[in-house]
């Protein structure tokens, strides 16, 4: 598995979890390392998809990640 699929798979997982429950970056790489997905691969994955503003962290008695408000 790439980067590029992780990317696809990390936002997906984010995505359908808005409403639901909000999900920490340590929630995201426990889910993928159940899944076989190196750690450094989810790691490289969610910095690149912050860095493009598909997701977002947000701060409410921790961090979290989301999906960025549509404006």
């Amino acid at each position: 598995m790439d980067v590029a699929e992780v990317k696809e798979k990390i936002y997906a997982l984010v995505e359908s979890s808005m409403g639901k429950k909000k999900l920490k970056a340590g929630d995201i790489k426990k889910h993928f390392r159940a899944e076989g997905v190196e750690e450094d691969l989810v790691k490289e994955g969610l910095k690149e998809l912050v860095d493009e503003g598909k997701l977002i962290y947000t701060y409410f008695g921790g961090s979290y990640v989301e999906v960025p408000p549509k404006q």
